[in-house]
């Protein structure tokens, strides 16, 4: 956190940190912006009362409060990732780059290392299918308001990975490639990059396996940018991440859910009828969370929580 600090530029933006029950009372990090729980309720926004305390998902108060700053970009990460070279550099939302527009699961990793490696979220049944090769996909210049930067060292991968391969990890250098309409990728909040009109897909969900929730983000995400025309970029690594403790048996227990009905969710969220626009992405979010509550695999509980992120939102 001290280099994310040390590397912003002030006058680009701010480094925000969201706290939880566990963070330390006397947290202080100078240069960035720090909100334990009680300076989150004092924000007004409604979402700080309804989300789940110890919970990865109070990182979309970060979000919020950014929004509401009014900027431009919003740039996400964890506190065990460690920037590296390009992670500061400017960012394009229009970029012309080798697109896969293969529909279907895509295994991402595949392109950026050799070797079976797979990132988290992906069906165990898809992590050896047949990718076109890199060197035959067109370059095509693609609207992506959303883009995810791999990490170096211990990269975002399931438990089974970690259990039978523990291993650094360091990815192909500067290569990127994009994901067109049908081709689904998980992508997690590591480091990844959002433009505004992306804004509100940010939200991640509170009432689902803790493992789960940023990939499920991505894949309701993935499926409203498609009705926008957007594509989702995935790059070269910019962090290197150097993993928080974590308990992988729990990780698996935790990771079930999504082994077990990511195949599901994706075909019902693809025959989700949506509109494209601005003015549709509340109704959107809505209806994509809907169908994964129908599933089971999300809480009813959240859409009270939704609708609290979309009034925080103005939407």
């Amino acid at each position: 956190m001290r280099a994310l600090v040390a590397g912003l530029d002030p006058a680009q933006g701010q480094v925000i940190i969201i706290g939880d029950t566990k963070s330390p009372a006397d947290f202080e990090l100078p240069g960035a912006r720090f909100l334990g729980i009680d300076a989150q309720h004092a924000t007004g926004l409604r979402s700080a009362a309804l989300c789940p305390t110890r919970h990865y998902a109070r990182k979309n108060l970060g979000y919020l409060l950014a929004i509401r700053d009014g900027v431009d970009l919003i740039q996400e990460t964890d506190d065990d990732n460690l920037p590296i070279a390009g992670f500061f550099d400017p960012v394009e939302r229009t970029v012309s780059v080798p697109t896969v527009r293969q529909a279907g699961w895509v295994n991402v990793y595949r392109y950026f290392a050799d070797g079976a490696i797979w990132p988290r979220g992906l069906p165990l049944d898809e992590i050896h299918s047949a990718l076109p090769a890199f060197e035959t996909l067109a370059t095509e210049p693609l609207d992506c308001p959303i883009q995810q930067g791999l990490a170096n060292g211990n990269p975002d991968v399931d438990a089974i990975f970690r259990l039978v391969s523990p291993r650094d990890v360091t990815f192909r250098p500067n290569r990127r490639v994009a994901l067109g309409p049908g081709a689904w990728c998980p992508f997690n909040s590591q480091n990844t990059v959002w433009f505004p009109d992306a804004f509100p897909l940010l939200y991640l969900p509170a009432h689902c396996s803790f493992r789960m929730t940023d990939i499920w983000r991505s894949f309701v995400a993935q499926r409203i940018a498609w009705e926008n025309g957007w594509s989702v970029l995935f790059h070269h690594a910019t962090v290197w991440q150097d993993r928080n403790p974590h308990n992988l048996m729990r990780d698996f227990e935790d990771e079930i859910p999504g082994y077990v009905n990511n195949t599901r969710i994706v075909t019902t969220l693809a025959d989700l009828p949506l509109v494209a626009g601005p003015a549709a992405m509340a109704d959107n979010l809505i209806r994509c969370y809907e169908a994964l509550i129908g599933l089971g695999v999300v809480g009813a509980a959240e859409l009270p929580l939704l609708r609290c992120w979309l009034a925080d939102l103005g939407l």
